[in-house]
């Protein structure tokens, strides 16, 4: 099956800048769940029934002649299971970006439910007990915005708003910093929040209930972030003067499939790792070596149950005299640092 994600990225000299990421269906089988999501559900009862349906959506834009055709039938979004549990939400959730700042737009039609007719957006989302969400309600005949911290629910804020079921309605929404906005057909209807439970997550779309919703034509404009391994490396490497050069590298598929994740030179990124790598990630071993410019340590990185992670390739100024045991001792420092930075982050290091 061909990818169904279209990724556009812009690039400013050398520094990806921004992005823009369309959901399309049109290469996705009909009847069937999208690749590229997973399956996700908060609160009680079964998982949602994720399919992609045929519907009739308005153009985004206004037809430029008479003769155009003013609704065409297009691939759409749908959750079609009517499990009548109160507190059910199916997540559909995207697995192949997360992000920080964004804006999403998005429609939305509710289109049955005896219990609730609903469709929304759950964003910054680290599992199915952590993320913000704003819906909107055509039984309810309301928007609310909530969060999920730990499983626990905030209180929802809100206005009572008109919406139509059975018809598609523009949801945009937009996080900046701390600070998040909210449209519905092109008028603000949330004041903006300012919230710090989540900076960065993935997105997903959400309903409850027997809510039978469809959604179409999803564009999310953002910033991209640098992977965590890479955002550990710069770290690192600015807040050390003895360090020459620092490489992570991770496993891989195969047995020696090991690679470097990330690095301070650009081009190491994605290349094979050496035997050291190989054997450090494996038996947990520290290696040392040394000539005139550097000191070269590889040291495992553990998570906070002992397990390697990582094998982290750690080059530092050099002096007369330098030994190995003096060489490890200056880079556990380097080591427990790195190991903070990722215990602190919800992102996976690969």
């Amino acid at each position: 099956m061909k990818r169904f994600i279209a990724l556009a990225a812009v690039f400013a000299g050398l520094q990806l800048s921004a992005a823009e990421l369309r959901l399309s269906f049109a290469e996705a089988e009909v009847g069937r769940s999208p690749a590229g999501f997973t399956n996700m559900l908060a609160g009680k009862g079964r998982p949602g029934d994720w399919q992609v349906l045929m519907d009739e959506v308005p153009p985004l834009l206004a037809p430029l002649t008479t003769q155009a055709p003013s609704i065409a039938r297009q691939p759409v979004l749908a959750q079609v299971s009517k499990d009548t549990t109160d507190e059910r939400f199916p997540l559909l959730v995207y697995e192949q970006e997360t992000f920080g700042d964004f804006t999403l737009r998005t429609r939305i039609k509710m289109v049955a439910g005896e219990v609730e007719q609903m469709a929304g957006i759950a964003f910054r989302l680290l599992d199915a007990e952590n993320f913000y969400v704003i819906r909107a309600s055509a039984l309810g005949q309301n928007v609310r915005f909530y969060k999920l911290v730990d499983g626990g629910r905030s209180a929802p804020i809100g206005p009572e708003v008109k919406i139509k079921p059975g018809q598609w309605h523009e949801l945009a929404i937009r996080c900046s910093g701390t600070e998040i906005r909210c449209e519905l057909d092109g008028q603000l209807v949330l004041p903006p929040l300012n919230d710090q439970s989540f900076r960065s997550g993935r997105i997903g779309f959400f309903t409850k209930s027997d809510a039978v919703s469809y959604f179409a034509d999803t564009v999310i404009e953002y910033t991209p972030q640098l992977p965590l391994a890479q955002r550990v490396v710069d770290e690192v490497m600015k807040s050390s003067s003895r360090l020459v050069a620092l490489k992570l590298a991770v496993p891989g598929d195969g047995t020696n499939d090991v690679k470097f994740v990330a690095g301070k030179d650009p081009a190491d990124i994605g290349t094979a790792a050496g035997q050291y790598e190989v054997e450090c990630l494996r038996s947990g071993q520290i290696f040392f070596s040394k000539n005139s410019s550097y000191a070269a340590v590889v040291m495992p990185v553990r998570d906070r149950n002992g397990e390697v992670l990582a094998a982290a390739r750690i080059h530092m100024t050099t002096f007369l005299g330098q030994t190995e045991r003096n060489a490890i001792t200056r880079a556990t420092p380097i080591i427990k640092q790195i190991q903070a930075l990722v215990a602190s982050s919800s992102d996976p290091l690969k």
